[in-house]
């Protein structure tokens, strides 16, 4: 497979877990600034926000996160000899919008993305931009609920607005929510909703991931309307579920909860709920509150193409044999795949299920598909020369590109492929530094110690070669 020269082979970040300056130049609290650290109960804090809001914990990682907010011209610089062609990132909503329902944006919050975009386009670094990446202004939740409120619609339009307006001839490639599926998952994250212990939590989550289709949509309109060569896509936390066996019932589970994957992208890209939503929602009792005019509007605005993030594949099984052997699967459960090697973390490496979940979309949608996400979370040790000898970390990606290329051989049409992490950054499952992604070492710990110093590892010097041969050298 020879890979076309405008591939984007490149790296992703997202604001709320590399910028730090939480407060500075005018922003707004964000979800991320009130979760603690690891130590600190950070899954707690995740999965039960209101314990959050009322406990003052030691450590926030994200008050300071890399410091990428005074430093990206550092970063930026590092990016650029590594070769990368894309840089994936996302403006804080609170950045700019401090408490998201402002008339006026703050000055200071859009020049800073400004001076970034600059920056990268110095190095003809294309930028990635996530709209809304698990980062909705903590004072719309306290407001109004986060997306449960349809006002806050017109709030996140408004911030397009700005965005698309300020920036249209910076920014060609927009996705407007990170990974829309997990607000079924992970509410909080996903669409600053809080649901109380007595409240229908699959009834508020449907229809708050509806609201944030509708906001999908129309801006996808406006950004249309601005620049038609700005180019909108929706994004997928992907990774294709598998039946723990050859019996019917696992193969149709599998079906199900691939269905329940899919249900979202489905409208984005189709235009249209797909006909299983109606039996997902009896099973869940959700009665979907959809205003006069939301079908024309979710039909006549879809995606230019499919963003995804994938880690692994997931497994399920009707057998209560194995119900208990649980691992993480980027915030959705899977069985453990004995097949599988497993991280630290409770990923499991699966570079084929890449290939497998790149067919299925590309099969299901015939749209350009962007892995806009994929990495290994590891413990790095820095030598006593210095150095730090990643080559698990080459070896995952490797495989991962190795995969890829053969999904295009396959007649996937694919966009580019941006590592995770590409300089290491605060995790967003659990507050930890030490999970590190990146081919650039950040001096910092899970407690905060540390320079904050830049420094290459192994894999920095491995994939500039694979950028340099297009993909050949790996």
């Amino acid at each position: 497979m020879v890979i076309e020269n405008d591939f984007l082979w490149g790296g992703a970040m997202a604001a709320n877990q590399c910028e730090g300056a939480y407060l500075e130049d005018g922003k707004g609290m964000s979800p991320m600034d009130i979760l603690p650290c690891v130590q600190c109960g950070r899954k707690e804090a995740m999965y039960h926000p209101g314990i959050a809001m009322e406990k003052d914990y030691e450590y926030y990682p994200s008050h300071e996160g890399i410091d990428f907010y005074h430093r990206y011209q550092e970063d930026i610089a590092l990016l650029a000899e590594m070769g990368i062609k894309a840089f994936r990132t996302s403006i804080s909503w609170a950045r700019i919008f401090p408490n998201g329902d402002e008339v006026l944006p703050n000055e200071l919050g859009l020049q800073f993305y400004d001076n970034l975009f600059d920056e990268c386009l110095k190095y003809k670094i294309e930028p990635i931009v996530t709209i809304c990446h698990f980062d909705t202004p903590l004072s719309l939740t306290m407001k109004y609920g986060g997306w449960a409120d349809r006002r806050v619609i017109e709030f996140y339009l408004a911030y397009c607005e700005v965005l698309f307006k300020r920036y249209e001839k910076k920014v060609k490639y927009w996705m407007t929510f990170n990974e829309i599926n997990m607000i079924t998952h992970i509410p909080f994250f996903g669409g600053g909703v809080m649901i109380r212990e007595d409240e229908k939590a699959n009834q508020i989550t449907y229809q708050a991931a509806h609201h944030q289709l509708v906001a999908s949509a129309l801006a996808t309109k406006l950004a249309r309307t601005i620049n038609e060569k700005m180019q909108v896509g929706c994004m997928l936390a992907a990774g294709s579920f598998y039946p723990y066996s050859c019996n019917p019932q696992d193969v149709w589970q599998a079906i199900e909860k691939n269905q329940d994957t899919y249900l979202f992208i489905d409208v984005q890209v189709r235009g249209k709920y797909p006909s299983y939503a109606q039996r997902i929602w009896n099973e869940k009792n959700v009665t979907l509150n959809m205003q006069k005019g939301d079908k024309e509007i979710l039909q006549a605005n879809t995606v230019d193409f499919i963003a995804f993030s994938y880690y692994s594949s997931r497994l399920t099984s009707v057998d209560l044999e194995f119900s208990n052997n649980i691992v993480d699967g980027n915030a959705i459960q899977t069985l453990r795949n004995p097949y599988l090697d497993i991280t630290q973390w409770g990923r499991q490496i699966d570079p084929l299920g890449l290939r497998i979940t790149m067919n299925e979309l590309y099969d299901r949608y015939q749209k350009p598909l962007f892995v806009v996400e994929n990495g290994l979370g590891a413990v790095d040790k820095v030598e006593a020369d210095g150095s730090i000898q990643d080559d698990y970390r080459i070896d995952y990606t490797k495989k991962h590109i190795e995969e890829v290329k053969a999904a295009m051989n396959d007649g996937v049409e694919c966009l580019g492929y941006l590592t995770w992490g590409c300089i290491d950054l605060v995790s967003a499952g659990t507050g930890e530094m030490e999970k590190r992604y990146g081919f650039i070492y950040v001096d910092r710990d899970n407690k905060g110690n540390g320079t904050l110093e830049r420094k290459k590892k192994k894999s920095f010097v491995w994939y500039k070669k694979v950028i340099e041969s297009n993909g050949k050298l790996l």
